[in-house]
């Protein structure tokens, strides 16, 4: 199984974005800059969706702090290499 969310880029083609990809349904992927993340935000759908407004910001909340979490965890996981 795979999980809810996951990080990818394409720093070739789209660099300074990043991209968090949710996996279960609706699917999406949501784009943001990598600089800060609720910035220059795109949703992009996989799925056709029927939901509403307030489920579709709670999915895109979901995904920043998923992104937040993430970036986090791997910093601290770098100083404590560094340490």
């Amino acid at each position: 199984m795979l999980p809810k969310f996951l990080i990818a880029d394409n720093s070739l083609e789209r660099p300074g974005k990043l991209y968090v990809v949710h996996t279960q349904s609706p699917r999406f992927i949501l784009e943001g800059s990598d600089e800060d993340f609720t910035q220059e935000q795109e949703l992009h759908w996989i799925d056709n969706v029927n939901i509403s407004e307030e489920e579709i910001t709670q999915l895109i909340t979901k995904a920043e702090d998923f992104i937040d979490q993430e970036l986090d965890n791997q910093e601290d996981l770098f100083d404590n290499m560094v340490n």
